[in-house]
């Protein structure tokens, strides 16, 4: 029994052959381009002469390898550029850096005791005897505004960080708690805050880039609303 039929290979298309097939040495466990048309040579160069491959089923073997092959390729670039596609928009989000962005959420830092919180109340109706509450880390409301009548849509806030004597107040984390009466009833709406950006790193979950804020928060760079200098 010859060195072709002790592997198990079909007789039909290998006759009489002792030659040895230079083949992929198992490291990689795929069969290559240079591969596959070394044992096809091999298999037309040995082959049965009363029984000759069908070129049919000769041409389908390529075509089939070349599609699987241009597959497996067609992954690996794709792959290179996403991964290109990732690194690009991280460089392009690091000009956000020392800049504000404006995010969903009612959680503002304070980073010095003169500084102060910014944002947007989402007013989705017309709001009469608006108030903005702000507490601090323990729970307390150091501030309360008045605002009286607001009109549906985004309406801008500024608290300068100080008490109600206008006593500064120190850094730290700060809730923003707005309130109005809509058709009568009151009503908690939603608002969204200024952060600061601090870095911009590449999230190794699939996540993207994301924003490194103040008050070590982070978010996805898609949570961003609104982009605004400091």
């Amino acid at each position: 029994m010859n060195v072709l039929e002790q592997q198990g290979l079909n007789r039909d298309l290998y006759w009489n052959t002792e030659k040895e097939v230079k083949v992929s040495d198992g490291t990689e466990q795929t069969l290559k381009q240079e591969d596959f048309f070394a044992l096809l040579t091999e298999q037309l160069a040995n082959q049965d002469p009363t029984k000759p491959v069908d070129n049919d089923q000769m041409v389908a073997q390529m075509t089939s390898f070349t599609t699987a092959d241009g597959i497996s390729q067609l992954n690996e670039q794709f792959s290179s550029f996403a991964a290109s596609m990732t690194s690009n928009q991280a460089l392009q989000a690091s000009s956000l850096i020392g800049q504000q962005v404006l995010v969903t959420g009612n959680i503002g830092y304070k980073e010095s005791a003169d500084s102060n919180i910014s944002g947007v109340i989402i007013n989705e109706q017309t709001s009469q005897n608006t108030e903005i509450n702000i507490y601090n880390s323990a729970g307390e409301v150091v501030r309360t505004m008045q605002v009286g009548t607001q009109p549906a849509g985004n309406i801008e806030f500024n608290w300068d960080g100080t008490d109600k004597n206008g006593n500064p107040l120190p850094p730290g984390d700060y809730a923003v708690q707005v309130q109005g009466e809509v058709f009568g009833e009151v009503t908690a709406l939603p608002t969204a805050i200024n952060r600061h950006v601090d870095s911009v790193s590449l999230s190794g979950s699939g996540q993207g880039v994301v924003l490194n804020l103040d008050g070590d928060v982070s978010i996805k760079l898609d949570d961003v609303i609104q982009i605004g200098n400091s």
